[in-house]
Formats: C-alpha cells, structure tokens, sequence
C-alpha cells in the first residue's frame, strides 16, 4: 500500500480536509499517511471502521505499548487520553462523579451571566474577532473558576494552551508544556496548603474512591491539565464553528432566529458537520488488526478520523450539507467507548446558552466580509480557525 502524503496537500487540506477524506473512503476504511512532519501514521476513515475502532480494546491508548512517552505526559504525567484500563477506569471513577448533570446544570446561571457580560462588552464596536471576543473567553473562564484558577492567570493559561493544541515549533511547545507543569505544581500546593475549597482542583485532591485510593500528585497535575486544555479548546471551536455554519447557511439561520427550539439541532448538527476535533489522538496497536481488506501490523500508530467518520453518506445521506432537521444522533465528534468525552455535557450547554445569546443580542450578526480569509488552525487534531471576524 503506498503512503498518502498529506504534505503534498498543502494549505487546501487544512481549510477542507473533507474532499480529501470523502477519497479515502471511497478507497477504502484505512490508509497509511504521511503527515507534516514526515511520520508515517495509519488513518481510519469512514464510520463504522471509526466507530468500532474507537471501541477496539486492540487498539491501545498508551504509548508505552510502542516504546514511547508523548512530551506532555514526560514533563506533567499520564493523563486519561494515554492510559487504558485498569489504569484509565480508576482515574476516570475518582473524576468521572465531578461531571454528573447536575453539577454541570448548575453552572447554568453562570454561563448566562458570562455570556451576556462578554456580549455587553462586544456591543459597541459593531465588529468583532469572535474567537478573541466571545467564544474563547467564556469556556476558559468556566473552566478555570471550577478548577479555581485564578483570574489574573489566565492570560498565561491561555499563551500556553494555544501553543500546546496548535504548536508553532517543538520548542515552544516544550516550554509551553514545562511552564504549565510547574505552574500546576504550584498550584495544587497552594491548595493543598489552604484545605478545602469550592472548586473541582480541591475536590479532586481530597477525592477518595471506595478503598481509600486518592489520587498521586503526578495525577492531580495530569487531570488538571487534560480537565484545562480540553475543558475549553473543543468549546472554543463548537462555538465558531457553530456561527460559522449559521452564518454561511442564511436560510437555517433565519429558521433559528424564529425558533430558538432548534438549538439542540444547531449544536448536534455542528457536532456532525465540522466538530471541534478533527482526528482523535494516537492509538497503538498491540496486536495486528484488519480493518476492511487491510492488515494493519502490531506496534503501529493509528488516527481515527472523526471528521470522515461525519461526513460519511453512508450514516448521514448527504452528509455534506449543513441540515439543522436531519437525525445527527451517533455522531462521533466526542468519541466512542470507555474514551468518550467527559466534558460533553459542560461543552453542549456552553454552546448552547452562547449561541442563544448571540441571537437575541445581535440580530443582524454577520461575517465581516473585509476581514479577509479565514485562518485554520494547523495539525491533524483540532478542526477550528484562529479568528472569526464578524459585524453586526
């Protein structure tokens, strides 16, 4: 099987991956890539292969199935994303009961009250960076008041989170990583020191299961950090992905300004459509595995590609098109199995109170048409633009 060189797809690849995955699939469930930096990884495309990889206790989540550590697990330690059971189901017990429905129904009023806060502060401009203004803010601020981060950090929270998701070299990603890891350090010991507190940081740390067991302060660090990055960059993009949907779509966004009942369809629909993350991250495997016609050898990297999994016409007829009244139930844009995502609750009422707010703020929200071309953000992981410049 000869490699695709997704490098040789350029800048386009990036903008609109989907042409270029709907081929793939036409070709087959799995194919050897070449991806930007010249590693040689295995892509699983299409939905069912996704979905039932995804689930597949085959494919390993640790690294250390292949003789490797990634540089965050190194510097900070093994987070939910690089372990697998027993390892993974006695993390995901002691934190999984901190994102119960009611907890996160709870934060409702808050979120409405920072929604409208940030739309009060964007009003008088008449123009806007809707990533920089709103849709980046208000998860960051959730997140770290319910880890107790203190507002004054979050600035440099936010320097290096963009970094991490989005490298722009190996460098300051390292940095990046290092000054994150001290700072968490730093932070759990602060707490520690003042005993119990509100926030879901203090929570964790005096958290016990059934058995006494508690978590180590390697762990704390790498919850608190996969609880940060994640816990707000896959809302960012929702949220912009979200409007930009909207606004590229004039007809179902008029059917949403007269009927705001369908915004549960506006986020399930992104979800499918162009969901915050675009590949899921590596997978390894521990034994061969076939996947259609393909045999995919032991020890091998393997990305499964929520993205293609989404758009494949052979879950969702015409799954191209944006359609705010098509069944987008099963969509796999926060995974599958024992990894999906324990956020997805926090992400979907996030999305859903901004874009209500949106709405009912700015009727007559548009995309700023001299603002220029959008900017994608770069890799395999995260599907999103830096900017999304908009008027009203």
């Amino acid at each position: 099987m000869a490699d695709i060189d997704l490098a040789e797809y350029g800048a386009d690849f990036t903008a609109n991956p989907h042409p270029y995955y709907a081929k793939m699939r036409a070709a087959g469930p799995v194919h050897r890539v070449r991806t930007a930096d010249g590693s040689r990884v295995w892509l699983v495309v299409g939905y069912d292969a996704a979905r039932a990889a995804l689930a597949d206790p085959r494919l390993a989540k640790s690294p250390s199935v292949v003789g490797m550590t990634m540089l965050d697990e190194r510097v900070i330690g093994p987070n939910l994303l690089v372990l697998d059971p027993p390892d993974h189901t006695r993390l995901r017990g002691l934190v999984a009961g901190q994102f119960t429905g009611r907890r996160v129904e709870s934060l409702r009023p808050r979120i409405e009250r920072l929604t409208r806060e940030l739309a009060d502060t964007m009003a008088p401009a008449g123009r806007a960076d809707l990533v920089d203004s709103f849709a980046f803010p208000l998860p960051v601020i959730v997140i770290c008041e319910l880890l107790g981060i203190p507002a004054a950090d979050r600035d440099t929270f936010r320097a290096w989170s963009n970094e991490i998701v989005a490298p722009t070299g190996a460098g300051p990603e390292a940095a990046a990583i290092e000054g994150l890891a001290a700072y968490l350090d730093a932070l759990i010991e602060d707490k520690r020191a003042a005993g119990p507190c509100d926030d879901l940081l203090s929570d964790l740390i005096t958290a016990r299961a059934e058995d006494g067991d508690r978590l180590s302060l390697a762990e704390l660090r790498a919850l608190a950090y996969l609880l940060l990055i994640a816990g707000h960059e896959t809302t960012v993009n929702l949220v912009t992905n979200a409007v930009r949907a909207l606004l590229t779509h004039p007809g179902q966004l008029a059917a949403v300004r007269a009927d705001h009942g369908l915004l549960d369809a506006v986020v399930e629909e992104t979800l499918r459509w162009e969901g915050p993350v675009e590949n899921a991250t590596f997978r390894f495997t521990r034994e061969p595995v076939r996947i259609g016609e393909t045999l995919i050898p032991a020890y091998e990297p393997v990305l499964v590609s929520l993205a293609s999994g989404d758009r494949d016409p052979g879950r969702y007829p015409d799954a191209d098109r944006f359609d705010l009244h098509r069944d987008a139930r099963g969509h796999l844009a926060f995974g599958h199995g024992v990894h999906y995502c324990l956020g997805a609750p926090l992400a979907r009422l996030e999305a859903r109170i901004a874009l209500r707010t949106l709405l009912e703020r700015f009727p007559g929200l548009e995309l700023d048409a001299d603002a220029g071309a959008l900017e994608w953000l770069p890799g395999l992981l995260m599907r999103g633009v830096r900017r999304l410049p908009v008027r009203w």
